[in-house]
């Protein structure tokens, strides 16, 4: 029985000590530092600009009416094919026609005024010449001759405003006859109906404004499309820059363009400034078509043999606290590696910054980065000069940095990073976004 006590009691110890082991180990390697890293190595960069956009044909032509009425036919669809000159709608022309009969009828009656008035002229005249031979033989009166004169000189008067009668009433029947004839409406252009906007039967009104009866585009095999580019990019675009774009129809096909025209005329929306670059597309085999919402890119730089750098390596900043103990680690700089001190302003995100956020340096270098190399185990901070970026890759165009270095873009483990002082435990960001 004694015997069976002991050897329970071994066995909890020997459970006991296993388990205070495991922990020990666990707390150590809890305690201990690792550094997450990454390879610097060269490859392709491509820095890109993207927008979206909408397509549309270069000439769109609306076309509307100049008279109002019913329409009375149709000759056009959507998707017609239409040339120019050709007729493609008809308003009822009834009462256009009864219009210009009307004014015909004007004409007639105002030459007819203006023969009447020229005989009575003429009839004036031949009185009053009478009645000048009259008076130098003293048969008739001063006065008589004098009315005759002024008959004469009013009936001349009276041709001439029904010569103008004339005039007015063929300038009606001018008129008239227009107005008949835009009762045909015809395509302004070759192209195709994009949409038709009334029925047979359906009566516009032209008295405030033309209304768009048939929306036609010129050549729908070159389109365009208008983008918007944000503020912040638009200085990376200039005209004739190739530029690819792709539409929900076709998600795995990929259209190319060129950049026709850089706008300036801003588009504020929501406060949001935007420009609009007109990109030219070839649309040779219809399958674009006017509307479609394109997903736009523009490659504005590119490097095939790029050292690069992570993004996030050079977001990476050491607590304050790893910071005191890696106080023998290298300054970042020129010079010879494994010599000089940390500078807290560079580790800070200071002056020589290291955060990569676009801070600028003492010289006001916003290309000067600084990131933090795994070298012999020991934590380094590395001046770097940044080039391109593809927005997780980032060109180094100068400092003491070369391939195959292991740069750091976290580190986990140890008391360190999770606590600092003055804060409470696991507080402290290991990375600055």
């Amino acid at each position: 029985m004694r015997t069976r006590i002991f050897g329970i009691i071994a066995a909890v110890l020997v459970v006991g000590g296993a388990f205070g082991l495991l922990r020990l180990r666990q707390a150590r390697a809890k305690n201990q530092l690792h550094f997450e890293t990454t390879k610097v190595d060269k490859g392709r960069i491509v820095a890109r600009v993207t927008a979206t956009g909408t397509l549309s044909a270069i000439v769109t032509v609306q076309v509307g009416s100049q008279v109002s009425g019913a329409i009375a036919a149709l000759y056009a669809d959507f998707n017609s094919t239409v040339h120019k000159g050709e007729l493609i709608a008809k308003i009822d022309p009834r009462l256009f026609d009864a219009a210009v009969k009307q004014a015909r009828a004007n004409v007639v009656a105002a030459e007819g005024n203006l023969a009447k008035a020229k005989a009575q002229a003429v009839d004036a005249r031949r009185q009053y010449e009478r009645d000048v031979v009259l008076l130098e033989r003293k048969l008739i009166a001063q006065a008589d001759r004098d009315t005759a004169q002024a008959t004469a000189d009013a009936d001349d008067a009276g041709v001439a405003a029904a010569a103008g009668a004339v005039e007015q009433a063929k300038a009606q029947l001018n008129q008239a006859e227009v107005n008949l004839a835009y009762t045909d409406i015809t395509s302004p252009t070759n192209g195709t109906v994009i949409s038709r906007n009334v029925d047979v039967g359906q009566t516009v009104a032209a008295s405030l404004q033309a209304p768009t009866l048939f929306l036609i585009a010129e050549d729908i095999r070159k389109m365009q499309v208008d983008t918007s580019v944000a503020e912040a990019d638009i200085g990376k675009l200039q005209p004739d820059m190739r530029a690819t774009f792709t539409v929900d129809a076709y998600p795995n096909e990929r259209f190319a363009g060129k950049v026709r025209q850089v706008r300036n005329s801003p588009q504020t929306v929501q406060n949001v400034v935007t420009y609009d670059a007109v990109i030219d597309v070839d649309n040779t085999d219809l399958k674009l078509k006017p509307g479609m919402t394109a997903n736009c890119t523009f490659v504005y730089a590119q490097k095939d043999e790029a050292l690069r750098v992570p993004n996030a390596a050079m977001r990476f900043v050491p607590p304050p606290v790893l910071l005191a103990r890696w106080g023998g680690a290298e300054k970042p700089g020129p010079g010879p590696r494994g010599r000089g001190q940390v500078d807290p302003a560079a580790t800070r995100g200071g002056t020589g910054t290291g955060a990569g956020q676009g801070r600028r340096g003492a010289r006001g270098d916003a290309q000067s980065r600084t990131v933090w190399v795994l070298r012999g185990g020991k934590p380094t901070p590395v001046a770097i000069r940044a080039g391109i970026s593809d927005g997780s890759l980032t060109e180094v165009l100068g400092g003491d940095l070369a391939e195959g270095d292991l740069v750091i873009t976290d580190v986990t483990g140890g008391a360190e990073t999770r606590s600092s002082p003055g804060q409470p435990p696991g507080n402290f960001p290991r990375r600055v976004f």
